[in-house]
């Protein structure tokens, strides 16, 4: 009987360990991956942080995000610019740190069992916008040590212009992860 269960245990902890990983891995790809826009290009960060939450539940979501961090901080080539540990005067790297706040969120209004589409819906934008309060927040504290002036056309400019293409991604990204849901958990 305890071997039974020690090998459960094994399984799915070798399972969640490659969701986590996976999910780092998208979190590289999602950085790379980028749509020319000025100033800043368009990345897939965002969503996948939040499909971290939503399809793996808040605590593999946010090592997931950790992970993906870790490697950046490191000086692993991961985030949309490169790594390194200067990384974390960047104005931008608040929203790293979002990236695993983001995750928790979904996961923990997601919960467990089965939720409903409209909880995915609720859980994704709620996991979007405390991506955006991090990292706005974090954006303004660097922006005023480093720059100084023109915070409020700064905050529009590299924050504010990306909420609309945000909150349609993750509106698809909770639309997906109800149907992928049950895959997951399997």
């Amino acid at each position: 009987m305890k071997a039974e269960v020690a090998k459960k245990y094994a399984r799915v902890t070798a399972v969640g360990l490659a969701q986590i990983a996976m999910f780092a891995a998208l979190m590289v790809v999602g950085a790379r991956i980028s749509i020319p826009f000025a100033p800043v290009p368009l990345t897939f960060q965002t969503v996948i942080a939040v499909l971290s939450g939503l399809l793996l539940g808040a605590k593999k979501g946010v090592l997931a995000m950790l992970v993906y961090a870790f490697m950046g901080l490191v000086g692993l080539p991961v985030f949309s610019g490169g790594g390194g540990f200067f990384y974390v005067v960047k104005p931008s790297f608040g929203y790293i740190i979002g990236f695993a706040f983001s995750a928790m969120t979904g996961g923990l209004i997601c919960g467990k069992g089965k939720p409903s589409a409209r909880r995915y819906l609720v859980a994704a934008v709620a996991a979007m916008a405390v991506d955006y309060i991090i990292g706005i927040a974090y954006f303004i504290l660097v922006w005023q040590l480093t720059v100084g002036t023109g915070l409020g056309m700064a905050i529009v400019t590299y924050n504010l212009l990306y909420i609309p293409k945000d909150i349609v991604l993750c509106l698809l990204s909770g639309v997906l992860a109800k149907k992928a849901s049950a895959a997951v958990r399997r």
